[in-house]
């Protein structure tokens, strides 16, 4: 089974990742990807696929599905670092996984971030990735 990071959300102010679900009336349906469970959120809430999010390089900006799949020949079936892996084993992570990542602009928190939604998608989706490879309306992980 492919996973569409088109539907894939990550919402601001909420942790986890969601799958998208229908649109709704004064938001969108969204279910849990650990747990399954079903919410609306509002259409004022900051809903971002992860079809749409890049990580800042030292050449321009990396689609996190090539990141996700740098990350998957790095570790092979291993999880990648937990999310509360010290600084120094994600800085170390990410410099063998994407070596000219911008240091200015990609945070550890950011590195965070992207290893939780990498084994979330491991546990409860797949690395297996479809959808399209459009590069219209990439957005760069800052929050």
């Amino acid at each position: 089974m492919k996973t569409e990071l088109t539907k894939i959300l990550t919402i601001a102010g909420m942790s986890g990742l969601y799958r998208f679900i229908s649109q709704a009336r004064n938001g969108v349906i969204i279910e849990s990807l650990s747990d399954g469970k079903r919410t609306c959120v509002g259409i004022r809430s900051k809903v971002t696929t992860l079809e749409d999010i890049a990580i800042y390089t030292d050449e321009g900006e990396v689609k996190l599905k090539d990141v996700f799949m740098k990350m998957k020949d790095a570790l092979g079936e291993d999880n990648a670092p937990a999310r509360d892996s010290s600084e120094k084993d994600l800085v170390a992570f990410f410099g063998k996984v994407l070596p000219d990542y911008d240091r200015d602009r990609f945070h550890v928190s950011h590195m965070r971030k992207v290893t939780l939604w990498y084994n979330l998608l491991k546990e409860h989706a797949s690395l297996d990735f479809g959808g399209d490879d459009d590069a219209a309306g990439e957005e760069s992980v800052t929050e």
